[in-house]
């Protein structure tokens, strides 16, 4: 039976996934960023959490794990370099580790870069990408723990994934990814598209995820550090892919629009 789904926004700008196996009745929330709505998502649905999969130890993506695992019988699974920066973590997995929820087969890849940690869960049968906050629609995550080609190369591993997976996301940056995107890559026709339905749900205040990788691989351009056109037009022609996403990381930190 194929996983049911429900995307839970949390504090400002975070998001909770609830990953609900209909056969065995297993429930897994990606990431814990507030215990409040996560809760309220499995009351409205009738569902019981067992498990929580923790991308990567920021505090908005683990402080509820406390209060969760107070109320609920739940498995806390977090990836092995975190160390003791997770609470309550009953197993800790690595690159290809298994991370199953009931009867859905999950697996883990390492995506060091916005933390050393950092981990994405991939549903191959589901064809569903958690990848937290190392790839955002869009965009990527800031490198607070690594080089930014400890990034870069993190992402050329979920690129080299299938197009048909769902891309969930931790957060909904994705209107202000996309005017960053449309300021190095203008002439993208289907970024431009993108960019139109973005506007689209951000005005009926509806989120922007999930979105196929497929076409996250068309529009990022975070994910085309290679295409000697972008590097082009940052002036970069023939520089390495390292160097041109470098720079892109530090234009989307300067970046005020």
């Amino acid at each position: 039976m194929p996983a049911q789904i429900r995307l839970v926004p949390c504090l400002s700008d975070n998001y909770a996934v609830l990953l609900h196996d209909p056969e065995t009745l297993s429930t897994a929330v990606i990431d814990a960023p507030h215990a409040a709505p996560i809760i309220s998502a499995l009351d409205k649905e009738g569902w019981t959490l067992t498990h929580v999969l923790i991308t990567h130890h920021h505090a908005d993506h683990i402080q509820a794990i406390p209060e969760l695992k107070a109320r609920y019988r739940l498995h806390v699974v977090g990836p092995e370099a975190a160390g003791t920066h997770i609470p309550g973590v009953d197993l800790v997995v690595e690159e290809g580790s298994e991370g199953p929820v009931g009867a859905l087969s999950g697996r883990v890849l390492a995506t060091p870069g916005h933390t050393r940690d950092h981990v994405a869960y991939v549903f191959d049968e589901d064809k569903l990408l958690f990848a937290g906050d190392t790839l955002f629609s869009l965009g990527c995550g800031r490198a607070f723990e690594c080089e930014p080609a400890v990034l870069w190369h993190s992402l050329l591993k979920l690129r080299a994934l299938p197009d048909d997976l769902q891309l969930y996301c931790g957060h909904e940056y994705t209107l202000s990814n996309a005017r960053f995107a449309l300021s190095v890559d203008p002439d993208n026709s289907a970024l431009q598209a993108r960019m139109a339905e973005v506007e689209r749900l951000r005005a009926a205040c509806q989120p922007t995820l999930p979105v196929r990788l497929g076409e996250e691989k068309k529009t990022n351009p975070f994910l085309r550090a290679d295409d000697p056109a972008l590097a082009a037009r940052l002036g970069m022609a023939g520089a390495s892919a390292e160097d041109v996403f470098t720079e892109l990381r530090e234009r989307k930190n300067g970046f005020r629009g």
